[in-house]
């Protein structure tokens, strides 16, 4: 019986056994294939907390296997039903005035049933939770014409505040960038733009810069790399921007140059070498003399504009990963969030590719997907992110993807 026993490892020697087991220097894309198939069939419990996100777990799953190329391991018809079963519908077309969004609840729990009394039923039907739907039917094909579209475009104006930016949901919530990139990504799958005024969320995004030239969640808050992608990606779907700027006219980033000037001088890494101190450089840069030959600024600095030498400290030295703000620690997501701002603006190039790929390497699991940082276990929302960042940096046998709309459900309809 005792040499029975010994045939069999204890859990905690088999977990010994898997945490000794190396971390591949290669991108695992089987490995990363069968933790996402997993993950369709039955999720682990720590993520019981995050049932009524279900929709947009469900989103990582199957746009993550799409990069993988390996969307035929996915249900179509199943998951595509199911998708439709969470859309909130009005009664009649006056519904669509009562101040209330009909897009997409974000799972059953959410989506309440009408009781024998008749009374009213809670819509809590959610920005997000739309943009994650639309985004899963138009990667596995779903015919839009199929869809009731006009109520989720029409009631989508109920969100949008005077000051430009949206709320998630009908009441009592926040307002902030996230929700303005939800609305103009939900604008450009239905390629339908007349349930947002893209005047007043172009103002919001403005007012969101600043002074170090990233973006903040609202106005006059701290950069953040997320908060820096939903400025950028949302001013490209808009139109408001060209694609590849810095090849281009970089008068339509809405910079304040002043700024971009007084963050470079700050910016000892990027913005200024071989100068002889701050004094003289912030005495001189108003004087006669082309910039260029006063401050050693890099070339593509200036053409830039504050918001590329912005995302260029991010990548750290001592790792090669990205930093969603100052001080951080270096996270897989960032790769995306701020490789996808580079990759928009047409500065991809200037990031250190080699050293990116390393520090993503290092956060890769031995059981597939990726962790927030080193050595820690995967999670689907840095699994998926961490697929987009390969992808942006072109690894072989993944689909490319619309950098703007995090999927590979490209081109975008600009209007």
């Amino acid at each position: 019986m005792a040499e029975a026993d010994n045939e069999f490892l204890s859990l905690s020697d088999l977990e010994s056994e898997l945490d000794s087991i190396p971390i591949p220097m290669f991108f695992d894309r089987n490995r990363h294939i069968c933790y996402l198939e997993m993950m369709l069939e039955l999720l682990p419990s720590p993520y019981q907390s995050q049932e009524i996100n279900r929709l947009t777990l469900a989103y990582f799953v199957v746009c993550g296997l799409d990069i993988l190329r390996s969307l035929d391991r996915v249900d179509k018809e199943g998951v595509i039903n199911w998708v439709l079963s969470l859309q909130a519908h009005p009664q009649d077309e006056a519904e669509l005035s009562n101040g209330q969004f009909y897009g997409f609840h974000g799972s059953r729990s959410s989506q309440f049933q009408p009781n024998d009394y008749g009374n009213a039923i809670p819509n809590c039907s959610h920005l997000a939770s739309t943009y994650c739907a639309l985004s899963i039917l138009k990667t596995l094909g779903y015919d839009f014409s199929l869809l009731d579209s006009m109520s989720i475009i029409k009631s989508m104006k109920n969100l949008q505040q005077h000051d430009g930016s949206f709320m998630p949901i009908h009441s009592g919530a926040e307002t902030d960038l996230r929700f303005v990139y939800c609305a103009a990504a939900i604008s450009s799958i239905l390629e339908n733009w007349s349930g947002i005024d893209k005047e007043k969320a172009k103002e919001y995004i403005i007012n969101c810069q600043s002074y170090d030239g990233g973006f903040g969640l609202t106005p006059s808050s701290e950069s953040h790399g997320g908060a820096t992608f939903c400025a950028v990606a949302s001013l490209r779907l808009m139109g408001l921007i060209e694609d590849d700027i810095l090849s281009k006219n970089i008068s339509s980033c809405f910079i304040n140059v002043p700024l971009l000037l007084d963050w470079c001088l700050q910016s000892k890494e990027v913005g200024k070498k071989n100068s002889s101190s701050d004094d003289y450089l912030s005495n001189s840069i108003l004087k006669s003399g082309p910039l260029t030959e006063k401050l050693s600024i890099p070339s593509f600095c200036l053409a830039f504009g504050v918001t590329q030498c912005y995302f260029l400290q991010r990548q750290a030295a001592t790792d090669g990963g990205f930093q969603g703000r100052l001080n951080k620690a270096t996270d897989t997501c960032y790769a995306f969030w701020v490789g996808g701002v580079l990759k928009i603006l047409g500065a991809h190039k200037f990031i250190d590719h080699e050293g990116l790929r390393k520090f993503l390497f290092t956060c890769q699991s031995q059981y597939g997907g990726f962790g927030k940082t080193p050595e820690q276990l995967p999670d689907l929302y840095h699994a998926y992110y961490g697929f987009c960042a390969f992808s942006l940096l072109e690894e072989p046998d993944l689909n490319s993807i619309c950098t703007e709309l995090g999927t590979t459900i490209g081109p975008v309809q600009l209007l």
